[in-house]
């Protein structure tokens, strides 16, 4: 891990991001990260509370002075989207993230950076450990699980916070000021298939989509990039109907939040077929690279001859299957009519894995208009359970219904006018923030998110920005003295 990076300004952020860093912290096993944290609170002697479902809650009397402030909750989350290129050796159980500095930027080799939200979990560390810098009452709330599911703040109890101010520091912009998010639900489909032996004289094939661009599932939908699976599987379905094509295997994709960059599929191809085959990729290739050469300029499609599988899918399963694929809505589903430029509804194919008997297919789909979030969710749900999928709807998690009058938001905006002489972007994002799960179990809680200028997150592109991580720092402590009073 670069020493260049903990002698960044202000250092005590960047120390504890390094830290932090090092320590591997995927969703769902944050059990090394929740021991970290314990830790750093009972070394600095404050009061620290690991609640029921792994949360970790650090209180902090105010600085001599601001005794007479409204206490305010400051909020990250623990896990980190784990995502790294196929050519890149890292184990992300055991390594620390290998951080370096690139002019104005950190970013990491071949792997996603944990920006989002170490660099929030960091912050708050830097104020916890703090003797010289004046604020309020804190409790520090640092939830688990965000990335896959929110179990955290799903599963945060009310009165555990006094806090009558939330600062969530979760957004990946500078400018902005979120006042507002989307929600989302898992939808999972599953089934088995008949297989067959694979006929005679038929040639083996790996088709892979790569390159793509990728990005956060939420923040990024509205860039129109490309989904991989999406575009496997409309490379599949016309070669099916053109060539004697059997399907071996597919597997592409992976979180359910990150658009997906990266698919596989193993085919076996008949001889005749064989050089008409090679030229449709080719074409196709072609085709796609100029569609998408604006959003995903490094987009490949690659045919390369390999083992033909010992056993394929029926053809009539394999046509049933791309269909229901094709017919499974991805990207923007609805804009807002109220917030101009605003996602309010849309869904990522996340994951296509089919192998062996058995297939899975992922998918998120996020609305900051609950009922919407559902309505389009049960149109998926239909389109594949008409191709004989069990579906299920799960993980359902509310989204932050925006309060513009809150005090919290005029004192943040003015304060960003008279720093920064500048208009703040004072918006709703259509990413997942466990602001309104929280606000469910804490209903008088007014909140706000803002955060450094973090690019490419959820993908191995992802950087933060070391001027912006100073603005920002700077406007938070600025912030903190300026909390009025109970």
């Amino acid at each position: 891990m670069s020493s260049e990076v903990r002698s960044l300004e202000p250092k005590a952020l960047w120390e504890n991001f390094a830290d932090l860093n090092a320590v591997p912290r995927p969703s769902k096993k944050e059990e090394r990260v929740i021991q970290f944290i314990l830790d750093f609170g009972h070394k600095l002697g404050l009061e620290t509370i690991k609640d029921e479902v792994g949360n970790v809650i650090i209180k902090k009397p105010a600085t001599p002075g601001l005794e007479n402030r409204q206490t305010v909750a400051m909020q990250s989350h623990l896990d980190m989207v784990h995502q790294k290129n196929n050519d890149t050796a890292f184990d992300f159980d055991t390594q620390g993230i290998d951080m370096y500095v690139d002019g104005d930027w950190v970013k990491a080799r071949g792997t996603t950076l944990g920006a989002d939200n170490g660099i929030g979990v960091a912050t708050i560390m830097a104020i916890l450990a703090s003797k010289d810098i004046p604020h309020p009452a804190i409790e520090a709330l640092f939830t688990i699980d965000e990335e896959t599911g929110m179990t955290g703040a799903l599963g945060l109890k009310g009165g555990l916070l006094e806090a009558s101010i939330l600062l969530n520091l979760d957004t990946e912009d500078d400018r902005e000021l979120t006042i507002g998010c989307a929600g989302g639900v898992d939808v999972t489909a599953t089934g088995k298939y008949e297989q067959e032996a694979t006929p005679a004289a038929m040639a083996g094939y790996k088709l892979t989509v790569k390159g793509l661009t990728g990005g956060h599932s939420g923040m990024d939908i509205i860039l129109g990039r490309a989904n991989a699976n999406k575009l496997m599987n409309r490379l599949l379905h016309h070669a099916a109907r053109q060539f004697d094509v059997r399907l071996g295997s597919i597997d592409g994709g992976g979180l359910r939040n990150a658009i997906p960059r990266e698919s596989t599929a193993i085919l076996a191809v008949s001889e005749k077929d064989k050089a008409a085959f090679e030229k449709y990729v080719a074409d196709q290739h072609t085709i796609l690279a100029q569609e998408y050469k604006t959003t995903d300029p490094n987009l490949q499609v690659q045919v390369e001859v390999a083992e033909a599988p010992a056993q394929v899918a029926t053809q009539a399963f394999t046509s049933t299957f791309f269909r229901a694929i094709y017919a499974t809505p991805n990207g923007i589903y609805r804009m807002s009519p109220k917030i101009q430029g605003l996602v309010q509804t849309s869904n990522n194919v996340a994951r296509v894995e089919l192998k062996d008997g058995a297939y899975k297919i992922l998918c998120l789909t996020r609305s900051a208009v609950d009922s919407e979030k559902m309505d389009l969710a049960a149109a998926i749900q239909s389109a594949l359970e008409l191709a004989g999928a069990e579906v299920t709807l799960s993980g359902s998690y509310p989204g932050w219904t925006p309060n513009p009058d809150a005090s919290i938001i005029k004192l943040m905006s003015d304060l960003y006018r008279s720093k920064f002489n500048s208009e703040p972007d004072v918006n709703a994002c259509h990413a997942g923030l466990e602001c309104g799960i929280i606000g469910a179990n804490y209903p008088g809680m007014e909140m706000i998110s803002f955060g450094p200028n973090i690019r490419g997150a959820h993908s191995p592109d992802e950087k933060v920005q070391i001027s912006s991580v100073q603005k920002y720092w700077d406007y938070l402590l600025e912030t903190l003295q300026r909390i009025p009073v109970k």
